[in-house]
Formats: structure tokens, C-alpha cells, sequence
């Protein structure tokens, strides 16, 4: 995406927020990055190795496993807490237990809260 210089649209501000987050945060393998990407109908998270580049786990609301737990009744709150605690089952299957999480620009606020909340309930720590 071009970053343009007098543009204040909500999706270039969140991205100049990530870009400025992601100058300290970083992934290793022994502790690697919990990244969170929503849109207005879904919520993704993957878990990361920055340092190989490889995506370790990932769930999301259009996960097979995810959707199949989801009923046509759920906030998108509780889905992103639901979507939380697959990453978390799937991080903790692949050996791991601890990560940075990367709240990818938006607050620490809502379905990113609830996701980050889904996963500590589940024993990832961060």
C-alpha cells in the first residue's frame, strides 16, 4: 500500500501505527510473534517466525475447524475470543507457549482484546 503524504484515511493511519510497532517488535523462534489482521466481517491471527519467515499456526473466523464452532447467533466479540483459543490449541500443539503479541496497529480494545483473552484462557502466554 502507498503511504501518501497528506492521506489521514483510517487504513493508512493503522498501518503507519504497525510499521512504527514493528521497528521493536519482533518474532524469534524461541518467542514468536502473535499477529492480529480484522476486517469488518472476519478476524485472522497467525502466529510467526520472523526470523525464518515461516507462519507457524494461523486460525481465523473462515478456518474450516473455526467455523464449524461459530453459530449464525455469535457477536463477532465472541468469535474473535473463539478464533483466540483455536490459535492457541494449535500454538500449544506445535510446542509453543509463549509469544509477543502484535496487536497489528488497531487498540488494544474489543475483538482484539477478546482474541488476546480467547488465547491466554487456553495457556499461551504473552
Amino acid at each position: 500500500m502507498r503511504l501518501h503524504k497528506h492521506t489521514n484515511s483510517q487504513t493508512v493511519m493503522r498501518v503507519r501505527r504497525h510499521t512504527r510497532v514493528r521497528k521493536t517488535v519482533e518474532g524469534t523462534s524461541d518467542r514468536p510473534r502473535l499477529c492480529v489482521f480484522r476486517s469488518l466481517k472476519h478476524i485472522y491471527a497467525q502466529v510467526v517466525d520472523d526470523t525464518t519467515g515461516a507462519t507457524l499456526a494461523a486460525s481465523s473466523t473462515v478456518a474450516p475447524e473455526v467455523r464449524e464452532k461459530l453459530a449464525t447467533d455469535l457477536s463477532k466479540l465472541d468469535e474473535s475470543k473463539i478464533v483466540g483459543q483455536a490459535l492457541a490449541e494449535k500454538a500449544l500443539a506445535s510446542g509453543i507457549s509463549k509469544v509477543t503479541f502484535d496487536r497489528g496497529g488497531y487498540r488494544y480494545h474489543g475483538r482484539i482484546k477478546a482474541l488476546a483473552d480467547g488465547a491466554r484462557e487456553k495457556g499461551l502466554e504473552f
